[in-house]
């Protein structure tokens, strides 16, 4: 019987083992798609308790204790934090299967130590442990962020949001950079009751009176215009699915215009609506370099009471079945034959169409982008083991599963990024699993995840691939990924005339993250020396880049120094001593 979520939890092969501990553990997180609060990393205030920074405005752990038989007030309602916390404890002792059970008890380890299995029984030790380790100055959202090794994250961002917070934090110096991301939903759902309300908001942060479509874009395309000057580069729309309704826009400004007015709207005006304005936002980002999320299949709001007394997101959306093929097939396909279609990822929630989803990739993929249209990892309901290979079986079935662009926290938690972990141990684990039974050479898996990394990324990054490139014996590459370390960086925040955007090296050599992080120096030594030794010995064939040259007291594992000469790119002698 294997340990429970020991070191080597979800790699059921030695070679997935070995990718996950050498390859896939510890790279850093780009998290470009959550519900974190800016203003919540901003102010950066100290939890109470695990009860407000676990259980609050967590829905996964709502259904699963509703499911449980929990009272509501020890879910969303006034019951003490500690007895909210133990009817969770008493509730995950039954989930089993529930990929809540992996992640809580990820959770528990990661962040604070504790390898006991939380339990009704439990609560109370564990509750007291985690209240100690809370007041110290590790728990505030900035220092989880760091701690969880995160390079940077995408918040999820209502177009009339003035950003304030986003700006706070890039002026104040917080060094991980938090991004918005536009999420125009309430312009697209015209048939919801606040859909007024929401129009007369967007009046005001533009600036204009909206009463057609025309308006409405200019509007929307205002709003997109200040979010790319905070630094946006996503966007994202959630739609139950898309239909193939075209309408003209003085059709478009008719239903627009009965929406503000109240009056009711047909299936085919609403469907014509949401069509030409995805059509329009998605012409948009094209124009301004976004990526376009796409999250389709949800159905919301489904217990009419629950919403009334609780409000969205509290835990009462579900899975929807409609078809989405035509519909989405005819939105991209609108969008391509125009030249803007953006790139673009697609999130189905049902899992029906898994396969609907791989094989609509390679209808509009180009050049002009990697893996310009990406199929999401599993989303909210799939963000489980079955749901999880279930989609990167579908993608490598049907796409090219070394372009997959890979993860999303998708939560409102600080401390949910362990699911990142969770999902790289699953991929490790699938390929591992293909490489055990003969279908795909270890060497080439490895080096595969590193080229559909591509060359562009951070200067902690480039330390790391450096010496990885270098391990698995491709030292052409390793050598290319060493120039892009020593690429020059402004520290003029990223302002003066040589400015750019990614990792490289400072003026004073130090390495540019950004901003400064000591991994990349280190790590660009390292580096260095794995192009010249294999195994701790001299390589018997060295970068093209360095076609003669010799190094002296070399010291290698073990205690080993060693003098090594070469010509014509080949080893010529060496000495050890």
């Amino acid at each position: 019987m294997k340990p429970f979520m020991n070191e080597d939890f979800l790699l059921e092969t030695e070679t997935a083992k070995a990718l996950f501990h050498n390859f896939a553990e510890t790279p850093p997180i780009f998290d470009w798609h959550c519900h974190l609060s800016a203003k919540e990393i901003f102010e950066n205030k100290q939890p109470r308790d695990l009860c407000e920074l676990w259980l609050a405005g967590d829905h996964y752990k709502w259904r699963a204790m509703r499911s449980a038989g929990i009272d509501e007030r020890f879910i969303t309602g006034d019951a003490e934090p500690f007895e909210k916390f133990r009817a969770f404890a008493k509730t995950l002792t039954l989930a089993i299967g529930n990929p809540l059970f992996h992640w809580s008890h990820l959770e528990l380890q990661r962040y604070f130590g504790i390898t006991t299995v939380l339990s009704e029984a439990t609560a109370k030790e564990i509750w007291g442990e985690t209240c100690a380790l809370l007041q110290t100055e590790d728990y505030r959202p900035q220092t989880l962020i760091r701690r969880s090794n995160v390079a940077a994250l995408c918040t999820t961002d209502d177009p009339v949001d003035d950003l304030r917070y986003h700006k706070a934090l890039k002026d104040g110096g917080f060094d991980i950079p938090v991004l918005p991301a536009f999420r125009p939903d309430k312009a697209i759902a015209c048939e919801n009751a606040g859909f007024l309300d929401w129009i007369k908001a967007l009046s005001a942060a533009s600036g204009m009176t909206i009463g057609t479509f025309a308006e409405l874009k200019t509007a929307l395309a205002q709003r997109l215009d200040f979010f790319c000057s905070m630094d946006c580069v996503a966007s994202d729309q959630s739609v139950a699915s898309v239909k193939a309704v075209a309408l003209t826009d003085d059709e478009v400004t008719a239903v627009l215009q009965k929406a503000l007015k109240g009056e009711p709207l047909s299936k085919k005006e609403i469907a014509g609506y949401h069509f030409a304005v995805l059509r329009a936002l998605g012409k948009m980002y094209a124009a301004r370099g976004l990526a376009m999320e796409l999250h389709l299949g949800a159905m919301r709001n489904n217990n009419a009471r629950m919403f009334q007394m609780l409000g969205p997101d509290t835990g009462f959306d579900s899975i929807d079945d409609k078809e989405q093929a035509q519909g989405l097939s005819r939105l991209l396909d609108a969008l391509d034959r125009e030249n803007a279609l953006p790139k673009t990822i697609l999130f189905t929630l049902n899992p029906k169409d898994n396969q609907v989803f791989g094989a609509m990739l390679g209808n509009f993929q180009s050049a002009e982008a990697f893996g310009k249209i990406q199929f999401g990892s599993g989303w909210w309901f799939n963000d489980n083991i079955n749901g999880m290979r279930a989609q990167m079986r579908a993608l490598a079935n049907l796409g090219v599963l070394g372009t997959f662009v890979g993860m999303v926290t998708d939560s409102r938690s600080f401390l949910s990024y362990p699911r990142h972990e969770y999902f790289r141990r699953i991929l490790c684990n699938l390929i591992g699993g293909w490489v055990e039974r003969g279908l795909y050479p270890y060497a080439a898996a490895a080096l595969k995840t590193l080229q559909t990394r591509g060359f562009e990324t951070t200067g902690w990054s480039c330390g790391w691939r450096i010496n990885l490139y270098a391990r698995l014996g491709d030292v052409e590459s390793a050598y290319r990924m060493y120039r892009r370390l020593l690429r020059y960086v402004s520290p003029d925040r990223y302002r003066g005339p040589d400015a750019r955007r990614g990792g490289g090296t400072y003026p004073n050599l130090f390495d540019a993250h950004a901003p400064f992080q000591i991994d990349g120096n280190f790590g660009g030594c390292a580096g260095l020396m794995e192009m010249l030794l294999q195994n701790d010995a001299p390589r018997d064939v060295m970068p093209s880049a360095w076609p003669e040259g010799s190094i002296r007291g070399l010291r290698t594992r073990g205690g080993k120094t060693l003098d090594i000469y070469w010509k014509d790119g080949k080893l010529e002698r060496y000495r050890k001593r």
